[in-house]
């Protein structure tokens, strides 16, 4: 997976929010299923990011982040 740095203002603003929700991560037993969106939109509002910006990127960060953890989740289940 190739991550690509923010291009505008909001973008960055959005990659600062989903660094900050590492606790607003929805999980199984053994899968990581995504973030809270209740909670990350209410932390985005209180951080000042638009709430355009964060319906509109968070989900790609989010799939990007549940592909990755349940990958690595996997890889130590095989080991």
């Amino acid at each position: 997976m190739v991550v690509e740095a923010p291009q505008t203002v909001e973008g960055q603003q959005v990659w600062d929010l989903a660094m900050h929700c590492g606790g607003q991560v929805r999980a199984v037993p053994g899968q990581v299923i995504g973030y809270d969106m209740t909670a990350v939109m209410a932390m985005g509002q209180a951080m000042g990011v638009p709430q355009m910006a964060t319906a509109v990127l968070m989900p790609h960060i989010e799939r990007a982040l549940t592909a990755a953890l349940n990958e690595r989740s996997s890889e130590g289940a095989q080991s």
